[in-house]
């Protein structure tokens, strides 16, 4: 039960990522890679 949750927050954040990459101004890499790091940092707080 909790893997599909994961997986569907998963794709919800996702598609709310990239809609937000689109709006963004200035290159997305650089939003895409500051995303990450903040997921990464996330994750390994909450645990």
């Amino acid at each position: 039960m909790t893997y599909r949750t994961t997986i569907g927050w998963s794709l919800i954040t996702s598609g709310i990522v990239t809609l937000l990459l689109k709006a963004l101004p200035g290159d997305s890499l650089w939003w895409g890679i500051g995303l990450l790091v903040l997921g990464i940092v996330v994750f390994t707080v909450r645990r």
